[in-house]
């Protein structure tokens, strides 16, 4: 039978392994990177908003002129 500690040891090495083989961002691109991100979730949300708020008085109308 197979020792589970074992495959879990050899899992955490490999996966150490491959971080250490991968390119992290400088502080500037992480930087520019979440200013970014956070500039679209605003212009998303906002729309999404207006979107919401148009749709319900366009329905709120309409539902007022069929009754």
């Amino acid at each position: 039978m197979k020792n589970p500690f074992r495959s879990v040891r050899i899992f955490a090495i490999e996966t150490v392994d491959e971080l250490k083989k991968a390119s992290w961002p400088t502080m500037p691109e992480l930087r520019d990177s979440t200013v970014i991100v956070v500039v679209a979730a605003v212009i998303l949300g906002v729309f999404t908003s207006i979107s919401d708020f148009s749709l319900y008085q366009f329905v709120d109308l309409f539902t007022k002129m069929v009754n």
